[in-house]
């Protein structure tokens, strides 16, 4: 019997952030997964990060995790998305080698001493007397440990399984790895909600067998961009992403085949992500679509196979060759590996606490698609919540949850746990309210000083945080203490800047708020006299982008925070945890119900709670106030 703070089941992106975050807050965590070879494993796509996804990333490593450190060592090529649109959707993505970055996780992690590593399948929990509190967890091979605290994040293995065609089904986690169907029984047996989801992956096929000249080159751009805010790894070299289509040749061949499809032929039962639909889905749904973008995407810099972004498919593996080859580029491609769906358990997340414990069951915690979410940077924020929650409840010390105010992951959890999942859920920029302060740029100084009274900020990182934010504030202060006018600013510069000659006064800083000007538009103004204008501007990319940001935006983001606090007056008011909503005047059945049933903790849960209206929420306010003065529980 071996003794542990914490036991993190299964090395995915969530198991790996859970067991770096226990780590760090110095709780003995072990982490045990089925293979250790696929620590780290990117089992879809190649890329880290894309619209919201890469905010989420950001986030995820200004509170100390691993997942962005991995992706800088990793990266082949670096796209920040919707530049030309505003800070609060910029969108920083990375296509990354496949075998460097699961190498980063498994380096990053062995860093941590208080951090053991093992292989095995995982086929039970084990409980205290009263069966409601779990105390560790036994293998197939017969290894019994005990824990704290247990986090539970098996992505796709739950009584997963893979489909090809209607005829070709395999009992599989992901292809070539077997499936976990004790455990998931076990789950079941605790008395917890059990529903399926399907998710795929697309074919892959060999650039040596590409027609280039029929594809479009895409490059990368920002050579400057790093997802770690306070490391600066040298990049590996640097390729191309390719453009194609799938035209109406595509579309004919996949309506022939149709019925043969487990998504449309009545294999599967589970719903797929709405936002990454397979290309049958694409047929069926969008008809008047003339053609729809494929990306090949390099696997590594050690391979010459290619990920074909936007053909994920359930079709029968000689059917897929069929459409890959009417793909133009793609005409006489060798497959490499045939893309397939995968079906598999998921236990809807409304069965959590904020904090991701499980209600009905002390101390075990779950993460990533286990909850019914899909992508990696999801599972990756939910392991590091989990795995801070699991850490402090070994210690007996208090619950983290993250508000929606704070950052997309308080988001994220606040979806799974009020609103429940009805397909797999994916974070969208458009989920938080209020995106404009959730930026990416911003991340660390929303989270690192979190980070660091939890416990998962390490003196390296924090230093390096002090030194960015003094930076900051030193060159807003002088932009905004630095005055110009028409006897002081060059003509020649007013001209360049503003396209005019100064009228009257102003600070550096009213200047940079007009959108024609940029920060680097600043650099090197002179006075008539030749000399600077209240010293040298920052040279650092990170930081000139946060003062410009910051000074743009100001009145903005001043009046979302007041915004935030008129919300957060009524929506922090807590709510007993023993309420009778049958107790409270004028809701309808259907609220009470739901109510019930979600168990929200405070008001602001309660209202986005699915058919809560606003209404039901003030009839709930008064309820509570009444409470308050000591009135007792009211009579419907």
């Amino acid at each position: 019997m071996f003794d542990y703070d914490v036991i993190v089941v299964g090395g995915g992106h969530a198991g790996t952030e859970a067991a770096a975050m226990c780590a760090r807050l110095n709780a003995h965590t072990l982490l045990l997964t089925s293979n250790l070879e696929t620590v780290g494993q990117m089992s879809c796509n190649p890329a880290i990060g894309g619209i919201a996804k890469g905010t989420v990333v950001r986030e995820v490593d200004a509170l100390g995790g691993v997942m962005g450190r991995a992706a800088d060592r990793a990266t082949i090529q670096f796209r920040m998305l919707n530049r030309s649109k505003g800070p609060a959707v910029w969108a920083p993505r990375a296509q990354a080698d496949r075998t460097l970055y699961k190498r980063a996780v498994r380096s990053l992690l062995e860093q941590f001493p208080a951090l053991e590593l093992s292989q095995g399948m995982v086929t039970n929990l084990l409980f205290d007397r009263s069966g409601t509190r779990v105390t560790g967890v036994e293998t197939g091979d017969g290894r019994r440990f005990n824990a704290r605290a247990v986090i539970i994040t098996a992505g796709t293995f739950l009584r997963g399984r893979i489909h090809l065609g209607t005829d070709k089904q395999i009992p599989a986690g992901r292809a070539g790895d077997q499936p976990s169907v004790e455990m998931a029984q076990v789950i079941e047996n605790i008395g917890l909600t059990v529903a399926r989801f399907k998710t795929g992956t697309p074919p892959r096929v060999d650039g040596r067998s590409v027609n280039w000249s029929k594809v479009e080159r895409q490059d990368g751009d920002s050579a400057e961009f790093r997802f770690s805010f306070h490391e600066r790894i040298e990049r590996p070299r640097q390729v191309p992403c390719w453009i194609t289509w799938a035209g109406e040749e595509v579309k004919d061949i996949i309506q022939r085949h149709l019925k043969e499809s487990a998504l449309y032929g009545g294999a599967i039962s589970g719903r797929g992500p709405r936002y990454c639909p397979s290309v049958e889905d694409k047929i069926v749904k969008f008809p008047e679509a003339k053609r729809h973008q494929v990306f090949l995407e390099p696997e590594g810099l050690d391979t010459t196979e290619l990920y074909v972004n936007g053909l994920s498919t359930s079709l029968p593996v000689a059917v897929q060759l069929e459409f890959l080859h009417a793909v133009p580029g793609l005409e006489r491609a060798l497959m490499t590996r045939p893309g397939y769906a995968i079906e598999y358990d998921y236990y809807p997340p409304t069965q959590l606490t904020p904090w991701l414990e499980v209600k009905t069951v002390e101390h075990l915690f779950f993460a990533g698609q286990i909850n019914g979410t899909t992508g990696y940077e999801e599972a990756a924020a939910q392991g590091l919540l989990a795995g801070v929650n699991a850490a402090l409840k070994s210690q007996s010390r208090d619950a983290w949850q993250p508000g929606r105010e704070q950052a997309y992951l308080g988001v994220l959890v606040d979806d799974l746990i009020t609103r429940g999942v009805s397909e797999p859920y994916r974070m969208f920029t458009s989920r938080a309210e209020y995106r404009l302060s959730l930026r990416e740029d911003n991340a660390d100084a929303r989270l690192t000083e979190v980070g660091r009274k939890l416990g998962c900020v390490d003196d390296t990182r924090w230093d390096a945080y002090g030194r960015k934010q003094d930076q900051v504030a030193r060159e807003v202060e002088r932009l905004r203490s630095t005055w110009v006018n028409p006897h002081i600013l060059a003509n020649a510069d007013a001209v360049r800047l503003l396209g005019k000659r100064l009228e009257r006064e102003y600070t550096l800083a009213d200047l940079l708020r007009r959108p024609e000007v940029k920060y680097r538009d600043l650099t090197g103004l002179k006075r008539f006299d030749g000399g600077e204008l209240g010293g040298p501007p920052v040279t650092d990319a990170s930081v000139a982008e946060q003062v410009e940001i910051t000074l743009k935006y100001s009145g903005y983001i001043a009046r979302q925070k007041d915004e935030v606090a008129k919300q957060q007056s009524s929506a922090s008011t807590r709510i007993p945890a023993g309420i009778d909503y049958q107790s409270v005047r004028g809701l309808s059945i259907e609220v009470r119900q739901k109510l019930a049933a979600a168990r929200p903790e405070t008001i602001g849960q309660a209202a986005r709670v699915s058919g809560v209206t606003p209404a039901a929420i003030s009839l709930l306010l008064v309820h509570l106030k009444r409470l308050a003065r000591g009135e007792g529980m009211l009579a419907a």
